[in-house]
């Protein structure tokens, strides 16, 4: 796939103008509702379609369906941060006014630390070839500890991460708006809100570990992975927002989060090693996979009262805690 300068930079630029669109309409602390969130998924799902129709008619459906096989991926993996996001955001009692700031520059750095993922990985395949069975054994790996580990929660108190940034950082003890910093008696200090931060982007840096690779296994074309991945990851306020007041209903997605891992890692070896699989049946069984999970998830969870998107981790419930009639045992 020879993709000229002018299309990175094209697809560069597009992405900042965005943000930067994206920063103006958000720049007074507001809370997001469910039908702006709406509007804004629908947004950048479009225009990650647009993306991925340009790349068809440019380059052959072959590479447009590896686009769309990796943003798939991308995107479902994604919701997993989408109840990290969450946990951390209750445990630190952080206004829904401000969870708009700190994902914006939370998404903003998960942006450049994946463009370095990807691009060492690109350097890293195009070098040693054998690395690919490396990435489909982690995948494979990571998909199964997922499933093993799917009913277990992260307490962003027990954070190493968080006791560091306490140790090394003066916070100040209340919210300051939406700063992230301020002084106090002429002593520059943090606010809790840059804890929050520093928080989302070491937990994006872990998934980006997993995520990463994944898309690796459908595509090896770093334009591909970069534009797939970026595109997915526009959209992830917008879900979080979206999404929020329902995750307690997802009790079967992290199931479906760790057979795709499987999936993509066996598809990347056997790929690789055996015969390719096509990416239109691996697209369509990643589909199969999540639609799937959330379908019996929504299924199983009816009737059960809305979460307030403040709920702590404890109050998401387990996929046992449900019986056939889909109320709390």
């Amino acid at each position: 796939m020879d993709v000229s300068l002018w299309v990175w930079t094209a697809l560069i630029a597009g992405i900042l103008a965005m943000l930067a669109v994206d920063l103006f309409l958000h720049r007074d602390a507001h809370v997001i509702g469910v039908r702006e969130a709406a509007v804004w998924s629908l947004v950048w799902v479009a225009v990650a379609v647009a993306v991925g129709g340009a790349i068809w008619w440019a380059y052959g459906t072959e590479f447009g369906l590896q686009y769309f096989a990796g943003y798939v991926i991308e995107k479902s993996l994604a919701v997993d941060n989408v109840f990290v996001w969450a946990m951390i955001f209750a445990y630190f009692a952080v206004p829904r006014e401000y969870q708009h700031r700190v994902l914006f520059y939370g998404v903003l750095g998960a942006l450049i630390f994946r463009a370095i993922f990807i691009a060492a990985g690109s350097v890293l395949i195009a070098s040693f070839a054998w690395i690919l069975y490396v990435f489909g054994a982690f995948l494979i790996l990571t998909g199964i500890k997922m499933l093993i580990q799917r009913n277990e929660h992260i307490d962003p108190g027990k954070s190493k991460t968080l006791r560091l940034f306490r140790r090394f950082v003066p916070t100040t003890d209340d919210y300051e708006g939406q700063r992230f910093l301020t002084r106090r008696n002429g002593v520059l200090m943090a606010t809790p809100l840059l804890a929050v931060l520093v928080l989302v982007e070491v937990t994006d840096i872990i998934f980006a570990v997993d995520s990463i690779p994944a898309i690796f296994a459908v595509t090896q074309e770093p334009f591909l992975v970069f534009a797939s991945n970026a595109l997915a990851i526009l959209g992830l306020r917008a879900m979080y927002f979206l999404l929020a007041d329902l995750i307690h209903r997802f009790v079967y997605l992290k199931l479906g989060l760790s057979l795709v891992l499987v999936w993509v890692g066996i598809k990347m070896i056997v790929s690789h090693a055996v015969f390719k699989i096509p990416t239109a049946l691996s697209l369509g069984i990643v589909i199969l996979i999540i639609a799937t999970s959330i379908g019996a998830s929504l299924w199983v969870s009816r009737g059960h009262a809305r979460a307030p998107s403040d709920a702590s981790s404890d109050d998401v419930p387990e996929p046992s805690e449900f019986t056939n009639e889909g109320k709390t045992s």
